[in-house]
């Protein structure tokens, strides 16, 4: 039977709270999950389980900092590419100091896949599997979700959080309360063109650094990160040994996917054709 230990991540500045799960024999692999932005590491634990009972892999989900089990967005200083790029590589060196003996997998789900050309030390990871995640712009979401993002993205709710400190997302009943830096970058990505190069702040992206097999799934019923948006993320990783994978939800099963199921508890049916071959 798997077995589930709280460890700390320390990533700079700050100190997350992090689980790490570990199959019942020796692990065949060790996989860091990252999570989506506003998800807290909880939403991940079932699919982290599976996999340690299943695939023998040991997985370790944990928290953003300022977020989740991790902090409060209230009054915090963090931003995107804090949890993107500091928390994130924190996390996977964490992990694989833990386990240095087996095969370094990342799992990233949205923000957490997207973020790996600008990190560093990516040659010692093996393998890599992204979920719902690519270079997003407004424009590529369908009608009507596009009205109610735009929203979301709009001066009025930018301002509010400017002045509050943080999101308060919980409050308006569309998820957890977020940082106003996470918001803010965030915004700022999903509301130009080039997403990296209309952000000075984000260090340069090293396109070759990441050679590992990477397997890119896209949810053909994502109104949030709809597949155009995963394929132009594909090009960020040009040495990669590229799979492609695009979930319909009749094919698994489902009458619908979304961006959040797919790695959700509901979302079970889809789970083999995320990893892939065991």
């Amino acid at each position: 039977m798997a077995q589930t230990e709280r460890i700390e991540i320390a990533a700079a500045d700050a100190r997350l709270a992090g689980r790490l799960v570990r199959p019942a024999g020796s692990p065949l692999a060790a996989a860091v999950i990252h999570a989506a932005t506003g998800v807290p590491a909880r939403f991940y634990c079932g699919f982290a389980d599976w996999l340690a009972e299943t695939r023998g892999v040991a997985c370790l989900t944990y928290d953003y900092r300022d977020f989740g089990q991790s902090g409060s967005a209230r009054g915090s200083r963090a931003t995107m590419a804090d949890w993107g790029i500091r928390d994130q590589q924190a996390a996977r060196a964490t992990l694989a100091a833990a386990l240095p003996d087996v095969p370094l997998w990342v799992i990233g789900h949205s923000l957490g896949g997207m973020m790996l050309p600008f990190q560093s030390e990516l040659g010692r990871i093996d393998r890599v599997v992204t979920v719902a995640a690519g270079a997003v712009h407004v424009t590529d979401h369908p009608w009507p979700a596009r009205a109610a993002i735009r929203a979301f993205w709009s001066r009025p709710v930018l301002g509010l959080t400017r002045a509050l400190g943080h999101l308060p997302a919980a409050r308006f009943g569309i998820g957890h309360d977020l940082p106003a830096g996470v918001y803010a970058q965030w915004r700022l990505w999903c509301t130009s063109r080039g997403f990296h190069a209309a952000d000075p702040t984000l260090p340069a992206p090293d396109a070759a650094a990441l050679t590992c097999p990477v397997r890119m799934v896209a949810v053909a019923d994502d109104a949030y990160c709809p597949p155009v948006s995963v394929e132009r993320l594909a090009a960020a990783y040009p040495a990669a040994r590229m799979t492609r994978v695009l979930l319909r939800p009749g094919e698994v099963g489902m009458r619908r996917i979304g961006h959040l199921d797919v790695l959700g508890a509901r979302g079970r049916a889809c789970w083999d054709a995320v990893t892939g071959p065991a």
